[in-house]
Formats: structure tokens, sequence, C-alpha cells
């Protein structure tokens, strides 16, 4: 369940702009939930779509500002000032009061609304999760009008995935909480020698658990002043001499710190980064890294490979695939870096979803220093999303022309995020689809496809000539819904044929293609190309974490698409037109 608290600063309760807006959001479900006035609820969910629409942030905006906001009127702005002076207001206090602790748990679970959540309370009673799944075991809901088995099973699915990822945080989520957590235990703990560990060390995409390694002056002595850490509730029953277990206080996030003595601090440091898969590793014909560690013939990281004949494997690629066997050969790459990145593709405007406009998106960019930006907004099938018609289109081109003469050297490349239809051919027809100097194909709608459906339906976007990155290869979303089925090797040699880029869709909820099967596409000479897929300037921050998921499947510069400078990659997409012009 997702916390009001800002992972941010998890001791303290502050609120920013996201926050505010997810309350508003509830107290339009809660208020649908408890029939109030439909004028009302009309009243502030326009407020909320014309507050989401815009670029203003609601911590840093007067009053005066907020009361021009198309649709803010004074219950909706009285809200908003209590929310930022005191974490509520009086509405929503009233709505959760009336509101069983379960049912608003329940409103979190995919495609149950609130008026269906209504039903169940009134018709089942059912006010909490592990009542709704009885219910859906038993076959109850599935006998309420308006449900059916689809449904029922649905539910259980979407409960079934909710509770397996308890405790499970985005990477890029939880990632400052960590940082900071880390700074707090050297002030704890000075003079110890501190890392963290863990899949957190290897920049895993999801993190159940936060862990550390301490090396002490003795084991001895130092252990106590973590009972100091105010932060952290100490579980001392699941507790040991060699590590502490606990929680963060106000979030659902475990922790482990591993102590050992400082001489044995680089061992224990190599040892707890790495994934068991990667200790188990055969480095000759007698040992593997697990027991080549135990020697302790050696004073830093560099060193124990060094004296092993392995090349430095970076601690992200640490996995147990083939890592050791490209050590052995010196054949590790130099993987891609941030500042590797010359241009920003597959982005969304206000022509589309996107927060900010065109001219904004392209001017930020270049602020950032990139040399280009690709715009790829939504295709016309996509009309919820405010997909371009085909006169939007013209109207988006144009201006790309007229902003191309104003930001010279700076370029942007006309593109769309073309949905794959359901018989897997593109939006548009071809005399529209050629007036793209590039084409993100994706999937968006029907998404429950079995592996062959799902496979057979991206291989024939991949076949068509004007398709030129394969955009989210599976549409999961972490920790929200699973992805789509496909056949990963049938995919990218289907790529790899057809000269199609794949894409790493950036996103933290996203970073699909999934970092293990990045080398094999490298392996077949297939492209990558890290996007984004930004709905507003912040976006493009999250670019980092494509990179990230990169590096963990050995990519490298020479093999991303968008680490070519402007001038390359124009002359990579008009070739890829002459192509299809023959």
């Amino acid at each position: 369940m997702e916390t009001f608290v800002s992972v941010v600063n998890a001791n303290t309760k502050i609120l920013d702009h996201k926050t505010i807006l997810k309350k508003l959001k509830l107290s339009i479900q809660l208020m649908e939930l408890h029939e109030e006035n439909p004028f009302k609820i009309r009243g502030y969910q326009g407020a909320l779509n014309s507050i989401d629409r815009g670029d203003q942030d609601l911590m840093s905006i007067s009053e005066e500002e907020l009361a021009k906001i198309p649709g803010v009127g004074k219950s909706v702005l009285d809200a908003i000032q209590d929310l930022k002076s005191s974490e509520s207001f009086p509405l929503l206090d009233q709505l959760i009061e009336k509101t069983p602790a379960g049912i608003l748990e329940i409103l979190q679970i995919k495609g149950l609304g609130p008026k269906k959540v209504k039903t169940l309370w009134e018709e089942l009673g059912i006010t909490s999760t592990h009542e709704l799944m009885e219910a859906c075991q038993s076959g109850k809901v599935a006998k309420i009008k308006g449900f059916g088995e689809k449904t029922q099973e649905t539910i259980i699915q979407n409960l079934e995935f909710k509770a397996s990822n308890t405790g499970k945080w985005l990477y890029a989520d939880i990632e400052e909480v960590i940082e900071n957590l880390t700074e707090e235990l050297k002030l704890i703990s000075p003079g110890s020698e501190i890392s963290i560990v863990g899949d957190f060390a290897r920049k895993i995409e999801i993190i159940s658990e936060a862990e550390w390694l301490i090396g002490l002056a003795s084991l001895f002595g130092g252990k106590e002043k973590l009972k100091t850490w105010t932060r952290i509730e100490w579980d001392l029953s699941q507790s040991g001499p060699f590590s502490w277990r606990g929680k963060v206080k106000d979030l659902d996030l475990n922790v482990q710190v591993h102590f050992c003595a400082k001489p044995d601090f680089i061992q224990n440091k190599l040892a707890l980064s790495a994934s068991k898969a990667h200790l188990a590793l055969v480095v000759d014909e007698k040992e593997s890294i697990a027991e080549k560690l135990k020697k302790k013939d050696y004073k830093t990281e560099e060193e124990f490979f060094a004296k092993n004949g392995l090349q430095f494997i970076p601690v992200e690629m640490r996995e147990g695939f083939d890592e050791v066997a490209l050590a052995k050969e010196n054949k590790i790459p130099v993987l891609l870096e941030e500042k590797d990145l010359r241009g920003i593709l597959h982005n969304h405007s206000t022509y589309s979803d996107g927060k900010h406009t065109l001219r904004q998106m392209a001017e930020y960019c270049k602020d950032l220093s990139y040399d280009y930006l690709g715009i790829s907004d939504h295709s016309r099938s996509a009309f919820y999303a405010g997909g371009l018609e085909i006169e939007r289109i013209e109207k988006q081109q144009k201006e790309i022309d007229q902003l191309n003469k104003e930001l010279a050297p700076f370029r942007i490349f006309k593109g769309i995020e073309s949905d794959i239809l359901s018989d897997g051919s593109l939006d548009y027809p071809e005399n529209v689809l050629v007036s793209f100097d590039f084409i993100v194909a994706s999937v968006h709608s029907i998404l429950n496809m079995d592996i062959k459906r799902a496979t057979e339906r991206l291989l024939r976007a991949i076949e068509n000539p004007y398709t030129t990155i394969l955009g989210h290869p599976t549409g999961r979303l972490l920790l929200r819904r699973e992805g789509y089925p496909i056949d990963h090797k049938t995919i990218i040699d289907a790529c790899a044929k057809n000269k199609v880029v794949i894409e790493i869709n950036a996103n933290p909820w996203r970073l699909d293609l999934d970092w293990r099967w990045v080398r094999y596409a490298m392996e077949q000479g297939v492209k990558l190309s890290i996007n984004p897929d930004a709905h507003e300037m912040d976006g493009y921050a999250d670019m980092k974490y494509g990179v990230l998921v990169g590096r963990k499947g050995g990519l490298t510069k020479e093999m991303t698409l968008n680490s070519l400078s402007g001038e390359d990659i124009a002359a990579y997409f008009a070739q890829r037109k002459a192509i299809i012009g023959k």
C-alpha cells in the first residue's frame, strides 16, 4: 500500500506536490464511495485534472496563483491550503473516519473503482483484502451483478500480485532513503568502515531489504551504538553476533546490518555485494569465487580479481551469468555511462498526454546539454492519452520545423509512439508514417495475451519497415502489473534481422527491456536505446535508471543508439527511411 509519507525523508512527514494530488484523488474516491453530491465530485475532479496538466508546483505557488487555475474553486482552494499546512483537510478527515481502514486498501487494487468497492462492502460485507480474497475463492464475487467469473479471477490475480510485492520498493523510490540512512550510519559509527551491500549495491530494480556492512575495530564492541539509531526498529530476536535485523520506522523496508572485523572488510564486502550465483561461479578447475575469497591474500577488490587472473568485474554485473568467463578472457567491456548519451528519444508533450509543451520539453533538453530531442507523442488509437489525429501531427511537425530554426544546432526529431494494434499493424496509413524521422512502436492495449499471441503481435510490428524502435517490449509495470509474456529470443532475433532498435524504457516503473536480455541483444547485433518515456521535463532525470539497467546487462556506448551525435543519428534515421523507399 502506498504511503503518504514522503520516502525522501522518512522520519518526518513532509508533503510535496505529488502527495497533495494523491490526497485529492483519495478524497474523490471516497466521495464516490459514500455517494456525495455528484456536482461536488465533478468539481474536485475538474480541479485535479487542471492541476495535473499544469506545470506549477502546489508547494511553491501563492494562494492567488492557485485560485487562477481553471476549476479550482473555494472548496478545493481551502482543501489545498489546509493540506499544505496540516497534511489533511476537514472533508478528507470526515470521509476517512467513516471508512474502514481495509476499504482504503481495497481501493488501491487495480480494476476496482469506488462503485464496485461499495457494492462489495454493502452486499458481502467485505472490508479487508483478506475478506475479499476469501469471497473470490469461494465464488461469491462472481455471483454479484456486474462482476462475473472474469472479474473475480482478475481480482484474485491482482491480490496475489499485490501480496507477493508487499515490502518491496522500486530502486528509484528507495534510493534517496537508503543513501540518507547510510549517512546517518556513518555518524552513529564514526571510524568504522561502512558500505552498502546486498541487492542495492548491485542496483537491482526491486529492493526488499537495505543491507550494510560495518567493519569494526573489534567484533566485541561498537554494535551497541546502533541502538541509538532512532530511524530503525530493531528485531533482536532475529539478530545475532554477526548481523542485526530490523525495519525502517514509518516505511515497510527491512534492514540488515552485517558486522566484521576491519581486516576482513573487503572479503565480506565482496561476498555480501554479490549474488549467490556469482559466488558459485568457478574461477578455475578447483575453486569458486566464494572459495577464492576465503584466502584473504588481497587488500582491495581490484587486487582480489587481479590475483585470480580476472579482469575487474563491476559490482552491478556480479549476478552469476557469464561475467567470470568474460573476465577470464578480459572481455568485460567499458560500460555505458550517462555522459555518453547525446540525446533523449521517446518523450511526450502537451500534444498528447504530456505535462509540458513541445517548446518547454525541447528547451529544457537543450539546457541539460543534450544535442537532440526525439518527440514521440501517442498515436491516435491511444485516444485515452490524447493520441494525435493527422491534423495534429501536421501542426506539431510545423512547430518542430520552426523550433529547429530557433534552437539550432540543437535539433528536435519528428517521432511518434505508434500503438501496435491488435493485429500487429501500426497506427496511421503509410503516407503519414513516412512523415516521421523515427517511430517507436509500443503495445498499450489488449495486454491479456498469451506468449504466442504477444510474440506474433510484436513480430508483425518489428517486420514493419517503418518501425525504428520497439518500445517497452513486455509492457510491464514493476510492482503494479506483470508484463505480457513474450519469447525474448525470437523477438530479439527478429529485431536483428529487421534492424530494429530495442528500447530500455528508463521509467523506474518499467525498466523494460529487462537487463537480463541486454547481453543477448548485443550479441545479435541489436542496438539499444535508453529512453525515459518522459511526460514532463523532470522525467528526463529517469535516464539515469536506464543507464543502470544497461550497465547490469553489459551495455556499451557503441551499442547504444542515443550515444550517437545529432549529426550521426540524423544520418541513421535518414538511412532507415531511404531503405523503405527502395
